[in-house]
């Protein structure tokens, strides 16, 4: 018996990264496993990678209409949902003067509104003994240059958790989150930066981490599975920080 065998799992931004990580992992323990992603060529790339594993769906996890439609498509199908990874999240950094309020309002509408969103169309459809997984950030605490709009959106996804399991823990709902620090994914390639200025800051923040390595998006999974599965089933508006001891030695 796997750990999440049977339980019906939804992972936004799941086609790449540490969301496509968790497919793999939570359906190996014997989840049902739907991801999202809205990207063309890395949904493709999923749905070939994810094939007999999961299912993966093209939906924008920052959008109303799509996460809407979404939860009516489970409740549509009789599913109830016993786990929600809101993995969904874009990250773009530079000096405050140099960005503009696009990049902030599309930030938190993925980071923030999104996961609000998911949750309140949701709400109706966890099982009690579900959960609910945010993937937040060591920057929900940090003060680093340059991640102003990043940062505040994880720490606004910080305070919906404890929130968040205010609200549902009377259904039985635990809200937790993974707050990885400096990882190996795809979306160091997506900071609005040249290759060299990204090559120049991950050298500076493996200097920082005490274990002198980046982390794996297995490795977030794998604390992501521990907050789904009844394993933690103590706990709830917490937050488990993966920074190779970053912010914590």
């Amino acid at each position: 018996m796997g750990k999440l065998t049977n339980k019906v799992v939804l992972i936004t931004g799941g086609t790449t990264g540490i969301g496509l990580a968790a497919a793999k992992l939570f359906a190996a323990e014997g989840a049902k496993v739907t991801v999202t992603g809205s990207n063309p060529e890395t949904l493709a790339a999923a749905r070939q990678t994810l094939a007999g594993i999961a299912d993966v769906v093209a939906s924008d996890a920052g959008s109303s209409a799509d996460i809407l439609a979404l939860a009516k498509s489970f409740e549509a199908r009789g599913m109830g949902v016993d786990v929600l990874f809101l993995n969904a999240g874009v990250a773009k950094f530079g000096p405050i003067e140099s960005l503009d309020e696009a990049l902030f309002d599309e930030t938190f509408r993925v980071n923030v509104r999104g996961p609000w969103l998911t949750i309140k169309h949701f709400a109706p459809l966890l099982r009690r003994g579900g959960s609910i997984v945010f993937n937040s950030s060591i920057n929900n605490q940090l003060g680093m240059a340059g991640s102003s709009v990043y940062a505040a959106s994880k720490a606004a996804v910080r305070s919906l958790v404890r929130v968040a399991a205010t609200e549902l823990a009377e259904a039985g709902v635990r809200v937790n989150a993974v707050s990885p620090g400096p990882i190996e994914t795809p979306l160091y390639g997506k900071l609005g930066m040249s290759a060299e200025v990204v090559q120049g800051f991950a050298k500076g923040l493996i200097a920082q981490i005490p274990l002198r390595r980046f982390g794996t998006s297995e490795e977030v999974a794998k604390a992501a599975l521990f907050l789904a599965s009844d394993d933690s089933s103590f706990m709830t508006g917490e937050e488990i920080v993966l920074d190779g001891g970053m912010t914590r030695v």
